[in-house]
């Protein structure tokens, strides 16, 4: 074991400070990685101030942090797929069993006995695992991904949380050129959306209640923008979608963008509202429309996306913020103060 500088959480009410936490050495499959960006992803937020204690309930001290990208400094003697000075990035996994049917289809997202990069009992250490909110992180070769040498680093930390969740449902639904697919919320997740949609070569269309983000969701590689509010403007699109993705996680009437789906078309929640939202059975009928969720994917397509990132250079549109404002970000994250997500520098973690 070693120590690693940290930032964490002593309780749903404490600020976060600094601290120090024990990593594990590498063992045989293990890669050390000196962490140089680490993404603020809302879980984060929900997860230290335990706003999840029904589903699961934080453990104190907590150290967030799943969108990570940094270099590797140190490898175990079995890891083949990676040697020291490489960049490399870790998710929102860190382990899972790697027999069960899912592992073995690549997606260990659903594997029963998957570990989480935090709050989640950790295997080694007998405790539970740490964060991104880190100088350093020591994981399993499988669970480390390669980063493409063209990214921006900061841009491509949210990509592990954020750009996956997007990228997993729209492979999934099979969006492609000639494909109509719709983004319901231009948030940190939304405006991932847009990117990936516009870029699979979709004709894409952002919904939005603000007016005065229309130029953004243009500038994104929305092809249209709707404002949500105007009815005149969402009855032109009725009936007329193959696939829309719903970022929104407050409550808002989902029956209105089921309306906008095609024969056999989908609509994919990838936002979570606190509360159940009402559907209209008849709508998904009329029409043999569906409606699903879609969490993160697993490791073979959380490369695909990273390297699809890469062959289309697209990045998390960031905002780098220190180590030491952390608390003044969750406090703008709640109020959707940041376009569209904060980047941990993690350089300014030295200091402490």
């Amino acid at each position: 074991m070693y120590k690693a500088k940290a930032y964490s959480v002593a309780s749903a009410t404490s600020p976060f400070a600094s601290t120090t936490i024990a990593r594990r050495d590498p063992t045989e499959h293990d890669v050390q990685i000196e962490i140089l960006f680490c993404g603020i992803c809302h879980s984060d937020l929900h997860q230290a101030r335990n706003e999840w204690s029904g589903v699961m309930p934080t453990v104190y001290p907590c150290v967030p942090g799943h969108e990570i990208v940094g270099r590797v400094t140190r490898v175990g003697s079995g890891v083949s797929k990676f040697k020291a000075g490489d960049l490399a990035a870790v998710g929102c996994l860190v382990d899972s069993d790697g027999t069960c049917p899912e592992c073995k289809a690549g997606f260990e997202q659903f594997c029963p006995n998957m570990t989480l990069t935090y709050n989640f009992p950790d295997k080694h250490t007998g405790g539970v695992t740490y964060g991104g909110y880190s100088d350093s992180i020591v994981v399993n070769e499988r669970f480390v991904l390669r980063v493409p040498s063209n990214l921006d680093l900061a841009g491509t930390a949210p990509l592990l949380c954020a750009g996956i969740t997007t990228y997993s449902p729209m492979r999934h639904w099979g969006v492609t050129k000639g494909k109509k697919v719709g983004v319901v919320g231009l948030g940190g997740l939304g405006h991932m959306g847009v990117k990936f949609a516009h870029a699979l070569g979709a004709h894409t269309v952002a919904f939005t209640t603000s007016p005065s983000k229309k130029d953004d969701a243009l500038r994104l590689g929305a092809d249209e923008v709707v404002i949500s509010r105007n009815a005149d403007e969402m009855a032109k699109h009725a009936g007329s979608f193959d696939f829309i993705l719903d970022a929104v996680a407050a409550d808002h009437d989902i029956n209105a963008y089921i309306g906008m789906l095609r024969r056999d078309g989908n609509l994919t929640m990838v936002g979570a509202p606190e509360k159940p939202l009402p559907v209209s059975v008849f709508g998904l009928i009329f029409g043999r429309r569906s409606l699903s969720g879609s969490p993160i994917g697993g490791l073979p397509e959380t490369q695909e996306m990273l390297d699809f990132c890469g062959q289309h250079n697209i990045t998390s549109d960031v905002e780098v913020i220190p180590i030491q404002k952390v608390n003044e970000a969750y406090e703008r994250l709640l109020k959707s103060d940041v376009k569209y997500r904060f980047s941990i520098d993690m350089a300014s973690l030295k200091s402490e």
